[in-house]
């Protein structure tokens, strides 16, 4: 199942924290307003918060360049 929501840049991090918090998601990837891919999380570094920190960092960067994004989460089902 894949869901999308666009966010303001600004909102991008915290949007992604709440859907990790959730849960049961097997992939995130942060594209532009044009839809290039800027960022991929796989499952995994969801699991293992020690690994999520230069993704959050990588967010951090991405936030500042870009105006506007769409979260495209995938979930188990």
């Amino acid at each position: 199942m894949t869901e999308e929501f666009s966010v303001a840049a600004n909102d991008v991090l915290k949007r992604v924290q709440e859907l990790i918090h959730e849960g049961n998601i097997t992939r995130i990837v942060v594209k532009d307003d044009t839809g290039k891919q800027l960022v991929e999380i796989p499952a995994t570094v969801t699991v293992v918060g020690a690994l999520l920190a230069p993704w959050m960092a990588a967010l951090g960067v991405v936030a500042a360049i870009a105006t506007k994004c769409t979260i495209v989460v995938e979930r188990r089902v």
